[in-house]
């Protein structure tokens, strides 16, 4: 089973995230997930619910802040192992092209 989900953890903050989101991101290291970082998130992808679940704690916990707001939505489909990349795949195959408009490189 492949479990995946989109994480977004950031200090209620003024100013440059960045640096608390690094924490976030780098703390996800530590656990049996891959993951890629993306402007709105991180996509994170675990074998098993449990630490997608310790890795998404991990991430909140690393962020400092005396306000830490964190999402994090879910995909557990239990009859398939098809990773995320292999959706953006089939949506690539549906479209005919890449995924992305080539506005910015």
């Amino acid at each position: 089973m492949t479990v995946i989900a989109l994480l977004s953890v950031a200090p209620v903050q003024e100013g440059s995230m960045a640096d608390e989101i690094a924490k976030g991101v780098e703390a996800l290291d530590e656990f049996d997930v891959s993951y890629e970082t993306n402007p709105m998130g991180t996509v994170i992808e675990a074998e098993e619910i449990g630490e997608l679940f310790a890795a998404a704690q991990a991430a909140h916990e690393a962020v400092d802040g005396d306000r830490v707001s964190t999402y994090l939505k879910i995909d557990d489909k239990r009859t398939s192992d098809e990773t995320a990349d292999e959706k953006v795949e089939a949506v690539e195959e549906a479209l005919g092209r890449e995924a992305r408009s080539g506005a910015k490189e």
